[in-house]
């Protein structure tokens, strides 16, 4: 996207272009999923550098986690153990989404622009037998850096995947959904269904 798009000085970011989780050359792992009150998941992560071989292998681990996670739309370096400002996110396949950028990973994402607000209900890998409704930005604009190359990236998204990337950015601040619901009476029991 160039700043002529709209309105502002971007030149330095793009799109995800040809990016893949395969553009990352290294296999991936599964990694253990931690679960609240894990320490790691109430403390801010830290920036990375992109092009670090273990910020590359993270990213691709994730990737790896979240495939084999059923129902997994996200996922937060944070939920693997590591106070690192990387996510995965994948929301293609979901009902809800409407704007889909693939599968992508993004290192040191923070949001320049949020609006929109609407509330929805939210689950999380890391707190597995409860869901809450959160109110959260309909429409964001993010900026990261891609893992691997170090391209600085600014995704625009609505709806659902605006959604999720708030959700894993959360993550990277030391945040869960259970931070951000207006109380006791929107948190409930995650249904299981046979």
């Amino acid at each position: 996207m160039s700043g002529e798009e709209n309105g502002s000085d971007v030149e330095a970011y793009v799109g995800l272009g040809d990016w893949t989780p395969e553009s990352l050359v290294v296999p991936g792992e599964v990694r253990p999923v931690v679960s609240a009150p894990h320490p790691v998941l109430s403390r801010a992560a830290e920036e990375v550098d992109p092009t670090a071989k273990e910020t590359v292998q993270l990213a691709a681990d994730l990737v790896a986690t979240m495939r084999v996670s059923p129902g997994c739309v996200g996922l937060a370096a944070p939920q693997v153990g590591v106070g690192a400002r990387v996510f995965a996110v994948d929301v293609a396949g979901h009902p809800k989404a409407v704007t889909v950028h693939g599968t992508f990973v993004l290192c040191n994402a923070r949001v320049v622009e949020a609006t929109r607000w609407k509330p929805g209900r939210e689950g999380c890998m890391s707190v597995p037998d409860l869901t809450g409704d959160v109110k959260r930005a309909s429409r964001l604009v993010v900026e990261g850096d891609l893992p691997g190359t170090g391209e600085p990236v600014r995704l625009v998204t609505d709806g659902f995947e605006a959604r999720a990337l708030q959700h894993e950015i959360d993550h990277c601040a030391g945040l869960l959904f259970l931070d951000r619901v207006a109380g006791a009476h929107a948190v409930y029991q995650r249904k299981v269904y046979l």
